[in-house]
């Protein structure tokens, strides 16, 4: 059937209707006129397949990557930069006033210096095909069907460049490749890390088991062949679950962090820690945040989800007393290390533990907080201490 696309949801597809009911249409753009099949009746849409477009936007391009439209980890690549700028500030505003209820102002998106080329990460899914050659790739929308790749244009180029022979020596290693665990267990995926300023990489093997044949050697032909790699570890996996690193990670070859600088500080950045995708437009982030504190005498400041201390650091660097709470164990060693590294343990100290449990005791005692929450945002418990007890500043 026909029907005119009028928004993006927010994952990237087209929005029209059919007889009042919401169509979900991958690839389609706001103003076009498409032809779609009907696939899928939810209990409020239809889920859809794009058969032809009618209309075309003018805002529609040639995606910069070949498996754009078969890939799954780009979802707007054929919608030009500015307009993709647009489409994502009407989702916070509608997030803002819909949702929330809240009449907040919402400024322009401060997009990044470049669009493509900024990952400094990538979590590769394997897999080896009945024929035992080894595919690496994201998955097909809406699937745990592998697009098979050797270049990912929105990779760190340095990033990019290492998975063709990183494959190539994966497929003849003979180690085994179970990603779903559908039989004795092996290798799942391929985790990638590079420091954007400083260019050192931590290479990882996500694996069920340990016993993978020769792995050492391997290890070190890798460091030989890249000088730049400067660790190789091997995290543990073992559970039949969506997750994608497991609780142990164990040092191969080399050391288990690289070094980053970030805003001037110098950080150790573990593969099994989070850390912004985006180094540049992260760093963008922390004028910004003292920005916000401007009039508020710099004080005990918390920073509930630091992780290693990202901007818990340059906070610190300018005057806050900082104390970041945080779920992930090695997250806080990393953290407290590179307060040390950079001379700011007097002032900077961090917890591990839940933050809905460790952010009461804290909050009658800062004069600012800071948040900056997982994907799946505030749980119950950290929303319930605010409204008990918020602070005098805060930024989101």
């Amino acid at each position: 059937m026909e029907i005119r696309i009028d928004g993006l949801s927010h994952d990237g597809q087209g929005v029209g209707r059919h007889d009042g009911v919401a169509c979900f249409v991958p690839g389609a753009l706001p103003g076009e006129r498409v032809t779609v099949r009907l696939v899928h009746r939810a209990r409020r849409h239809w889920l859809t397949s794009l058969e032809e477009v009618l209309t075309v936007s003018p805002a529609r391009r040639r995606p910069p990557c070949i498996l754009a439209d078969h890939c799954g980890g780009c979802s707007l690549q054929h919608l030009v930069d500015a307009q993709q700028a647009h489409w994502k500030e009407q989702r916070v505003r509608e997030a803002l006033e819909r949702i929330g209820g809240l009449a907040t102002p919402v400024a322009a998106v401060i997009t990044a210096p470049a669009a493509l080329g900024y990952r400094n990460r990538a979590i590769i899914p394997l897999e080896r095909r009945p024929d035992g050659r080894l595919r690496a790739g994201y998955y097909r929308r809406g699937t745990h069907r592998i697009v098979n790749m050797s270049r990912c244009p929105v990779l760190d180029p340095r990033l990019d460049a290492l998975i063709a022979p990183l494959k190539a020596d994966l497929d003849t290693s003979g180690w085994p490749v179970d990603r779903e665990l559908a039989g004795p267990g092996g290798l799942r995926h391929l985790a990638l890390r590079i420091g954007h300023h400083s260019g050192e990489v931590l290479l990882t093997l996500v694996s069920s088991h340990p016993d993978l044949d020769q792995l050492p050697r391997w290890a070190e032909r890798w460091q030989q062949r890249w000088p730049q790699l400067v660790g190789v570890t091997l995290n543990l996996q073992p559970q039949p679950t969506n997750t994608l690193l497991g609780a142990e990670t164990e040092l191969v070859a080399g050391r288990s962090w690289l070094a980053e600088r970030f805003c001037g500080l110098e950080l150790r950045i573990a593969s099994d820690t989070f850390f912004q995708v985006n180094t540049p437009q992260a760093e963008r982030v922390v004028p910004l945040l003292l920005q916000a504190l401007e009039g508020v005498n710099p004080g005990l400041l918390v920073d509930a989800y630091c992780g290693i201390g990202t901007f818990s650091l340059p906070l610190a660097q300018a005057g806050w007393r900082v104390h970041g709470l945080e779920r992930n164990p090695e997250a806080v060693r990393l953290a407290a290390l590179n307060a040390a590294v950079n001379g700011l343990a007097a002032v900077a100290s961090f917890e591990a533990g839940e933050v809905g449990t460790l952010l009461p005791s804290w909050l009658p005692r800062c004069q600012a907080l800071f948040l900056d929450p997982p994907r799946r945002g505030l749980d119950g418990a950290v929303l319930a201490a605010l409204q008990a007890s918020p602070p005098p500043c805060s930024s989101t």
